[in-house]
């Protein structure tokens, strides 16, 4: 029996759900710790010739600086998917669900006249 090269033995294929779980978890590693009223953040894959384009779903407090939440999440999801799936991530979509209300100290609640 002749021995097979590692690289012609078969292939491995990972599905968009796998990667979609990979990418929600960097999200939520991206964003720390979530409101207990918050949703955890999910996401749907593409996954086609080696190459995801991800779109996660997330939900923020407020007020917080959107903009860079939305950087840290398309940063930490390339990365993660990039080594853990060895996947090109050209594309990363952050789609912000729900905003959370958080009390600023010394606010108002309510109306005020």
């Amino acid at each position: 029996m002749t021995a097979v090269p590692p690289g012609e033995r078969g292939a491995t294929r990972i599905t968009d759900r796998v990667v979609a779980k990979i990418a929600a978890q960097a999200a939520h590693e991206a964003l720390g710790p979530l409101r207990p009223d918050a949703a955890p953040p999910h996401a749907t894959v593409v996954v086609h010739h080696g190459t995801a384009r991800v779109r996660v779903h997330v939900e923020l407090a407020y007020p917080c600086d959107i903009g860079a939440a939305g950087a840290a999440v398309r940063r930490r999801v390339a990365e993660r998917v990039r080594a853990l799936a060895a996947m090109e991530v050209p594309e990363v979509a952050v789609q912000v669900e729900r905003l959370h209300p958080t009390a600023v100290p010394g606010a108002a609640h309510g109306r005020t006249r």
